[in-house]
């Protein structure tokens, strides 16, 4: 016999109720403004983001919108204003990455600690930990709920699995521990992850008055409850606590190793912030809730983003979240740079999702505060955006080119021996941003995202070069990947919740046509990569040849093994051409005008 299941009729989900519904006037809106935990946020770090963009935008756009004037047809005209329009959005996000790092630095330096109870005055209050798996279980991160120091808690298995061996996993550590867990099963997978958490909580008849999130992969600290159960229970104000994450030192697989530190340093830089300047965020895992909140708010919105609808759901209804910055739990990075581009596409779909259904919903929100919004929608908004720096790398490299370019061979002699390369400079008309000032702006917005890297990693400059090199081609490459997301869910509407875990033999038969294990994806990731090589070829265009071949090594690294030798050495020349182009393009100060000056790349 396996371990005992639950099962139920399902009743009609919670997210048929409206989205972010007007301010609750039950018992939720009476809830006491005096946190302990939480706080109103202070608008000063997105004053400053605003007050510097402004700034620049008085400073540079003048020059940037005379090039409007070269013109000569619409096509011309449309090439230029989405060149001039993104130019000017791309600094937004590089003030924005270089103002979050400077705030940070001084919160840390004040070193500010949660306030509120330590420790419960009382009884233990129950605790359900709901472990949500679909053919992807890990028996070390149960075993993480299972040795809580902590007395009142009971293990729920959501398993949502299809696959007889994982169902039988799943079974098998529940019967060696049926006085702690419980497996949960449904029907159908409804809802995606949504979908399975109100089950347990509604038909399944989880009843405790608070419930953690686990996912499959993650790994909890034995003084998880311990610590943060007497944190929400001592404020009503308080709907969840999210936890801080770390990646797994636990899992020894060689992407995990060499990307595992760029999770570590983002976590510790951006989220942190959020307590006392944004809008803090339910991740989707290692966060504890208040089920009154859950049930208040009508459950987990059914989409792929159901973490962040779930946290605006709650704000409307007067709760706000906590980051919990001391309680430190512990995920995988994908072990494939399959699985990895999978979830991206996850995230890319289920982000465009959210900014379809919530961004009117989110601007005339009355709980939100202006800055939160801003929070919300400027971090949410540059996935979708990714789409728009595709299309600006076809433009700037391509288009500008083509339309406004002048052949300007260069002689490159060393003694007796020359040799005529063949060079694109921009018409005349562009020498005005072929200054030190457009330089430098254009420079902080390349490097603003990495600066978080290179703040901690400065001191063992080899790591930091291979981290970096590393980054550039598994990141930059999703380009590609990344306007296929986008564009798939504008034409269908629909997006899909990937199991990053899940193998590509267990999808066979339901990828979608946007699934990065589609021949027709990888092939037209393939050929745009190289066709951006040959442009550059062709226009001697280093930066250009870089970022092909991060778009033309991705796919590859889709089904080749990451520990490839020709894969290791790879896996370097993207950054490598990209800054060499950089470089030259610091030779447009002194007269060599190259048309891609840096301004291609990820922001």
């Amino acid at each position: 016999m396996g371990a005992p299941a639950l099962d139920a009729v399902r009743l009609p989900a919670p997210s048929t109720l409206s989205v972010l519904a007007a301010p609750s006037v039950s018992k939720t809106a009476s809830v006491s403004t005096r946190a302990a935990l939480v706080e109103e946020p202070k608008p000063y770090l997105y004053l400053t983001v605003g007050v510097l963009w402004l700034m620049s935008l008085i400073w540079f756009h003048p020059r940037l919108g005379a090039l409007m004037g070269i013109a000569e047809n619409w096509y011309g005209w449309l090439a230029l204003g989405f060149f001039v329009v993104f130019v000017e959005i791309a600094w937004l996000y590089g003030i924005f990455n270089v103002c979050i790092l400077a705030f940070a630095a001084v919160y840390r330096r004040q070193r500010r600690m949660f306030r509120g109870a330590q420790r419960l005055s009382g009884p233990e209050p129950a605790v359900a930990m709901l472990y949500t798996t679909c053919n992807d279980f890990m028996e070390d991160s149960v075993e993480s709920c299972l040795q809580q120091s902590y007395g009142n808690f009971h293990i729920y298995l959501l398993d949502d699995s299809s696959e007889p061996m994982w169902k039988a996993r799943v079974d098998a550590i529940a019967k060696r521990h049926p006085s702690q867990i419980t497996v949960v099963r449904r029907p159908d997978r409804k809802g995606f992850k949504a979908g399975n958490l109100n089950h347990g909580l509604g038909e399944a008849g989880i009843e405790e008055p608070y419930f953690v999130l686990v996912d499959a992969d993650e790994v909890l600290p034995r003084t998880f409850l311990r610590r943060l159960v007497p944190r929400i229970h001592g404020d009503r104000a308080c709907g969840f606590i999210q936890a801080n994450h770390r990646s797994n030192p636990g899992r020894d697989h060689p992407l995990g190793k060499a990307m595992g530190v760029g999770i570590d340093i983002h976590w510790r830089w951006y989220q942190p912030l959020r307590n006392h300047y944004g809008f803090v965020m339910l991740l989707g895992h290692g966060a504890i809730i208040r089920r009154e909140a859950w049930e208040a708010v009508g459950g987990f919105p059914e989409i792929v983003s159901e973490d962040l609808g779930f946290s605006l759901r709650l704000r409307e209804h007067g709760w706000r979240g906590f980051f919990a910055e001391d309680v430190i739990c512990y995920e995988d990075f994908p072990e494939t740079v399959r699985a990895f581009r999978v979830r991206h596409m996850k995230w890319t779909k289920g982000t465009s999702e959210f900014i379809h259904r919530e961004f009117f919903n989110v601007l005339r929100s009355r709980r939100l505060t202006w800055a939160e919004k801003i929070d919300v929608l400027l971090p949410t908004l540059n996935l979708p955006l990714s789409m728009a720096w595709f299309l600006f790398l076809i433009d700037a490299n391509l288009g500008l080119t083509l339309l406004f370019g002048e052949w300007r061979p260069m002689t490159l002699a060393l003694g007796s021996f020359e040799v005529v390369v063949p060079t694109v400079g921009l018409a005349g008309a562009f020498s005005t941003i072929y200054s030190p000032d457009f330089m430098a702006i254009t420079l902080l917005t390349l490097v603003a995202p990495v600066l978080c890297f290179v703040i901690e990693m400065w001191r063992t400059p080899l790591a930091l070069a291979r981290f970096l090199a590393k980054s550039t081609t598994v990141y930059a490459g999703l380009g590609p990947l990344s306007f296929v997301g986008v564009l798939s869910y504008l034409a269908t509407r629909r997006a899909t919740f990937f199991v990053t875990g899940e193998r590509a033999e267990d999808m066979a038969r339901s990828r979608p046509n946007s699934h990065p294990d589609r021949y027709s994806v990888r092939g037209f990731e393939l050929f745009v990569g190289l066709s951006l090589i040959a442009a550059g070829l062709v226009f001697f265009q280093p930066a250009s040849i870089g970022l092909g071949a991060a778009f033309a090594l991705t796919p590859v690294l889709h089904r080749a093994e990451w520990t490839n030798p020709l894969i290791r050495g790879a896996v370097y020349v993207p950054l490598v051409l990209i800054t060499l182009g950089v470089m030259l393009s610091a030779g447009s100060l002194v007269g060599l005008q190259t048309v891609f000056m840096g301004y291609g790349l990820h922001f």
